[in-house]
Protein backbone atom coordinates (compact mmCIF):
# COMPACT_ATOMS: atom_id res chain seq x y z
CA UNK A 1 0.00 0.00 0.00
CA UNK A 2 1.10 3.41 -0.55
CA UNK A 3 -0.19 6.62 0.10
CA UNK A 4 0.57 9.59 -2.64
CA UNK A 5 -0.75 13.28 -2.07
CA UNK A 6 -2.40 14.78 -4.36
CA UNK A 7 -4.04 18.38 -4.42
CA UNK A 8 -3.55 18.19 -0.96
CA UNK A 9 -5.56 15.02 -0.82
CA UNK A 10 -4.02 12.06 0.72
CA UNK A 11 -4.28 9.15 -1.17
CA UNK A 12 -4.15 5.24 -0.54
CA UNK A 13 -3.25 3.09 -3.23
CA UNK A 14 -1.47 -0.32 -4.71
CA UNK A 15 -0.12 -1.22 -7.68
CA UNK A 16 0.02 -5.02 -8.32
CA UNK A 17 1.02 -7.60 -11.34
CA UNK A 18 3.06 -6.57 -14.46
CA UNK A 19 1.78 -5.37 -18.28
CA UNK A 20 -0.41 -2.82 -19.78
CA UNK A 21 -2.32 -0.63 -16.87
CA UNK A 22 -5.58 -1.34 -15.64
CA UNK A 23 -7.21 1.10 -12.49
CA UNK A 24 -10.06 -0.46 -10.71
CA UNK A 25 -12.50 1.99 -9.48
CA UNK A 26 -14.52 0.97 -6.61
CA UNK A 27 -18.30 2.30 -5.62
CA UNK A 28 -19.83 4.47 -3.67
CA UNK A 29 -18.97 3.33 0.49
CA UNK A 30 -16.26 1.03 -0.82
CA UNK A 31 -12.52 0.88 -0.92
CA UNK A 32 -9.77 -1.00 -2.39
CA UNK A 33 -10.46 -4.13 -0.40
CA UNK A 34 -13.90 -4.08 -2.03
CA UNK A 35 -12.35 -4.65 -5.24
CA UNK A 36 -9.01 -7.07 -4.15
CA UNK A 37 -10.77 -10.20 -6.37
CA UNK A 38 -10.84 -7.96 -9.59
CA UNK A 39 -6.93 -7.40 -8.90
CA UNK A 40 -6.04 -10.56 -8.08
CA UNK A 41 -7.92 -11.81 -11.15
CA UNK A 42 -6.10 -9.65 -13.51
CA UNK A 43 -2.90 -9.16 -11.98
CA UNK A 44 -1.37 -12.24 -13.79
CA UNK A 45 -1.54 -10.07 -17.30
CA UNK A 46 -1.66 -6.58 -16.59
CA UNK A 47 -0.40 -4.18 -13.98
CA UNK A 48 -3.27 -3.25 -11.93
CA UNK A 49 -3.80 -0.05 -9.92
CA UNK A 50 -6.74 -0.03 -7.31
CA UNK A 51 -7.23 3.41 -4.93
CA UNK A 52 -9.45 4.56 -2.86
CA UNK A 53 -11.03 7.17 -4.00
CA UNK A 54 -11.40 10.83 -1.98
CA UNK A 55 -13.60 10.46 1.06
CA UNK A 56 -13.87 6.41 1.11
CA UNK A 57 -11.61 4.13 2.99
CA UNK A 58 -8.33 5.54 4.12
CA UNK A 59 -8.31 8.51 1.48
CA UNK A 60 -9.03 12.00 2.41
CA UNK A 61 -12.34 13.76 1.97
CA UNK A 62 -12.69 16.06 -1.14
CA UNK A 63 -12.41 19.75 0.41
CA UNK A 64 -15.68 20.68 -1.18
CA UNK A 65 -18.96 18.61 -2.04
CA UNK A 66 -17.73 16.81 -5.61
CA UNK A 67 -19.61 15.70 -8.58
CA UNK A 68 -18.69 13.16 -10.98
CA UNK A 69 -16.71 15.52 -13.33
CA UNK A 70 -14.97 16.46 -10.12
CA UNK A 71 -14.17 12.87 -9.64
CA UNK A 72 -12.97 12.21 -13.11
CA UNK A 73 -10.73 15.19 -13.10
CA UNK A 74 -8.87 13.61 -10.13
CA UNK A 75 -8.28 10.54 -11.76
CA UNK A 76 -6.53 12.19 -14.59
CA UNK A 77 -4.24 13.96 -12.02
CA UNK A 78 -3.86 10.60 -9.87
CA UNK A 79 -2.79 8.48 -13.59
CA UNK A 80 -0.61 11.70 -14.37
CA UNK A 81 1.40 10.87 -10.49
CA UNK A 82 1.94 7.63 -11.83
CA UNK A 83 3.07 8.18 -15.08
CA UNK A 84 0.47 6.14 -17.10
CA UNK A 85 -0.50 8.11 -19.87
CA UNK A 86 -3.11 5.88 -20.92
CA UNK A 87 -5.51 3.14 -19.14
CA UNK A 88 -8.18 0.50 -19.18
CA UNK A 89 -10.73 1.08 -16.97
CA UNK A 90 -12.84 -0.92 -14.72
CA UNK A 91 -15.46 0.50 -12.76
CA UNK A 92 -18.12 -0.62 -10.43
CA UNK A 93 -21.29 1.18 -9.68
CA UNK A 94 -20.10 4.95 -8.64
CA UNK A 95 -16.43 3.70 -10.36
CA UNK A 96 -18.57 3.90 -13.40
CA UNK A 97 -20.08 6.61 -13.31
CA UNK A 98 -16.07 8.43 -12.82
CA UNK A 99 -15.01 5.88 -15.73
CA UNK A 100 -17.51 7.29 -17.77
CA UNK A 101 -16.78 10.74 -16.97
CA UNK A 102 -12.66 10.05 -17.60
CA UNK A 103 -14.31 8.39 -21.38
CA UNK A 104 -15.58 11.77 -22.31
CA UNK A 105 -13.87 14.55 -20.90
CA UNK A 106 -10.41 13.47 -21.75
CA UNK A 107 -10.94 10.11 -24.04
CA UNK A 108 -6.71 9.87 -24.76
CA UNK A 109 -6.05 8.95 -21.03
CA UNK A 110 -8.57 5.86 -21.65
CA UNK A 111 -8.41 2.44 -23.68
CA UNK A 112 -10.97 0.23 -23.24
CA UNK A 113 -13.98 0.45 -20.57
CA UNK A 114 -15.73 -2.09 -18.31
CA UNK A 115 -18.56 -1.24 -16.39
CA UNK A 116 -20.08 -3.39 -13.44
CA UNK A 117 -23.47 -2.85 -12.35
CA UNK A 118 -22.64 0.78 -13.04
CA UNK A 119 -24.62 3.74 -11.99
CA UNK A 120 -25.01 6.72 -14.68
CA UNK A 121 -28.61 6.37 -15.06
CA UNK A 122 -30.59 8.14 -13.03
CA UNK A 123 -33.56 6.43 -12.02
CA UNK A 124 -37.91 8.04 -12.25
CA UNK A 125 -38.62 9.97 -9.24
CA UNK A 126 -42.10 8.85 -7.59
CA UNK A 127 -43.89 10.15 -4.14
CA UNK A 128 -41.67 8.50 -1.85
CA UNK A 129 -38.75 10.11 -3.52
CA UNK A 130 -39.85 13.47 -3.46
CA UNK A 131 -41.51 13.12 0.51
CA UNK A 132 -37.79 11.91 1.83
CA UNK A 133 -36.57 15.17 -0.22
CA UNK A 134 -38.88 17.25 1.94
CA UNK A 135 -37.94 15.36 5.00
CA UNK A 136 -34.67 16.44 4.71
CA UNK A 137 -34.69 19.77 3.42
CA UNK A 138 -36.84 20.64 7.31
CA UNK A 139 -34.50 18.26 8.57
CA UNK A 140 -31.73 21.11 7.26
CA UNK A 141 -33.31 24.20 8.51
CA UNK A 142 -34.09 22.52 11.59
CA UNK A 143 -30.93 22.11 12.60
CA UNK A 144 -29.98 26.08 11.72
CA UNK A 145 -32.52 27.36 12.87
CA UNK A 146 -33.33 25.55 16.62
CA UNK A 147 -29.43 24.69 16.94
CA UNK A 148 -28.36 21.10 19.05
CA UNK A 149 -32.62 20.77 19.29
CA UNK A 150 -32.32 21.17 16.00
CA UNK A 151 -29.64 19.04 14.96
CA UNK A 152 -31.37 15.86 16.78
CA UNK A 153 -34.25 16.19 15.17
CA UNK A 154 -32.36 16.11 11.99
CA UNK A 155 -30.64 13.10 12.80
CA UNK A 156 -34.10 11.50 13.27
CA UNK A 157 -35.60 12.87 10.19
CA UNK A 158 -32.14 11.34 8.32
CA UNK A 159 -32.53 8.49 9.78
CA UNK A 160 -36.38 7.86 9.09
CA UNK A 161 -35.88 9.15 5.20
CA UNK A 162 -32.92 8.86 3.83
CA UNK A 163 -31.43 6.14 1.76
CA UNK A 164 -28.89 3.66 3.65
CA UNK A 165 -25.72 4.89 1.58
CA UNK A 166 -26.90 8.42 2.31
CA UNK A 167 -27.85 8.10 5.97
CA UNK A 168 -23.67 5.77 6.51
CA UNK A 169 -22.07 8.62 4.77
CA UNK A 170 -20.04 11.29 6.81
CA UNK A 171 -22.02 14.65 7.03
CA UNK A 172 -19.03 15.90 4.65
CA UNK A 173 -19.57 13.32 2.11
CA UNK A 174 -23.43 13.58 2.44
CA UNK A 175 -23.75 16.50 -0.16
CA UNK A 176 -21.44 15.02 -2.44
CA UNK A 177 -23.64 11.44 -2.28
CA UNK A 178 -26.63 13.54 -3.43
CA UNK A 179 -24.30 15.39 -6.25
CA UNK A 180 -23.46 11.81 -8.02
CA UNK A 181 -26.75 9.94 -7.31
CA UNK A 182 -29.04 12.97 -9.36
CA UNK A 183 -26.05 12.89 -12.29
CA UNK A 184 -27.48 11.46 -15.14
CA UNK A 185 -24.57 10.95 -17.66
CA UNK A 186 -26.66 9.30 -20.25
CA UNK A 187 -26.30 12.69 -22.75
CA UNK A 188 -22.58 11.47 -21.99
CA UNK A 189 -23.03 7.89 -23.27
CA UNK A 190 -23.19 8.56 -27.14
CA UNK A 191 -20.17 10.18 -26.82
CA UNK A 192 -18.03 7.49 -25.52
CA UNK A 193 -15.54 6.19 -28.01
CA UNK A 194 -13.85 3.32 -26.05
CA UNK A 195 -15.35 -0.15 -26.66
CA UNK A 196 -17.07 -0.85 -23.60
CA UNK A 197 -18.08 -4.04 -22.01
CA UNK A 198 -21.17 -3.72 -19.43
CA UNK A 199 -21.15 -6.94 -16.49
CA UNK A 200 -24.41 -6.65 -14.88
CA UNK A 201 -25.97 -8.61 -12.36
CA UNK A 202 -29.50 -10.14 -12.88
CA UNK A 203 -30.97 -9.46 -9.58
CA UNK A 204 -29.14 -6.66 -9.17
CA UNK A 205 -31.60 -3.56 -7.31
CA UNK A 206 -29.22 -0.88 -6.75
CA UNK A 207 -28.52 -0.44 -10.50
CA UNK A 208 -30.97 -2.29 -12.50
CA UNK A 209 -31.03 -4.44 -15.61
CA UNK A 210 -33.09 -1.90 -17.57
CA UNK A 211 -29.68 0.76 -17.00
CA UNK A 212 -27.65 -1.60 -19.06
CA UNK A 213 -29.74 -2.15 -21.58
CA UNK A 214 -29.81 1.67 -21.83
CA UNK A 215 -26.01 1.95 -21.37
CA UNK A 216 -25.91 -0.58 -24.25
CA UNK A 217 -28.41 1.08 -26.80
CA UNK A 218 -26.72 4.36 -25.74
CA UNK A 219 -22.66 3.90 -25.59
CA UNK A 220 -21.53 3.31 -29.35
CA UNK A 221 -19.47 0.20 -29.20
CA UNK A 222 -21.14 -1.78 -26.28
CA UNK A 223 -21.39 -5.42 -25.14
CA UNK A 224 -23.84 -6.77 -22.00
CA UNK A 225 -23.02 -9.96 -20.63
CA UNK A 226 -25.42 -10.56 -17.49
CA UNK A 227 -24.47 -13.02 -14.58
CA UNK A 228 -27.99 -14.70 -14.13
CA UNK A 229 -28.69 -15.06 -10.13
CA UNK A 230 -26.25 -12.12 -9.49
CA UNK A 231 -26.96 -8.97 -7.70
CA UNK A 232 -25.23 -5.53 -7.57
CA UNK A 233 -21.76 -7.15 -6.57
CA UNK A 234 -22.16 -9.58 -9.71
CA UNK A 235 -18.19 -9.62 -9.99
CA UNK A 236 -17.83 -10.83 -6.16
CA UNK A 237 -20.90 -13.63 -7.10
CA UNK A 238 -18.79 -14.87 -9.66
CA UNK A 239 -15.25 -13.93 -9.48
CA UNK A 240 -13.68 -16.76 -11.50
CA UNK A 241 -15.65 -15.89 -14.65
CA UNK A 242 -16.02 -11.96 -14.16
CA UNK A 243 -11.86 -12.56 -14.62
CA UNK A 244 -11.76 -14.75 -17.07
CA UNK A 245 -14.65 -12.63 -19.68
CA UNK A 246 -12.46 -9.41 -18.84
CA UNK A 247 -9.37 -11.16 -19.10
CA UNK A 248 -10.33 -11.66 -23.24
CA UNK A 249 -11.91 -8.41 -23.11
CA UNK A 250 -9.36 -6.27 -22.84
CA UNK A 251 -6.84 -8.89 -24.68
CA UNK A 252 -3.55 -6.94 -25.81
CA UNK A 253 -4.70 -3.79 -23.63
CA UNK A 254 -3.99 -6.14 -20.58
Amino acid sequence: MQVTEIDGIKVRHFTEGEGPPVVVLHGWGASIETVASIVSGLAPVAEVHALDLPGFGRSDPPPLPWGVEDYSAFLARFLDELGIERAALIGHSNGGRVAISLAVTQPQRVGRIVLVDSAGIRPKRGFTYYRKVGLAKVAKHAARLLGAPGRRLQQTLVGRSASADYAAASPTMRPTFVRLVNADLRDLMPKISSPTLLIWGERDTATPLSDARIMERLIPDAGLVVFQGAGHYSYLDEPHRFATIVRNFLGSSA
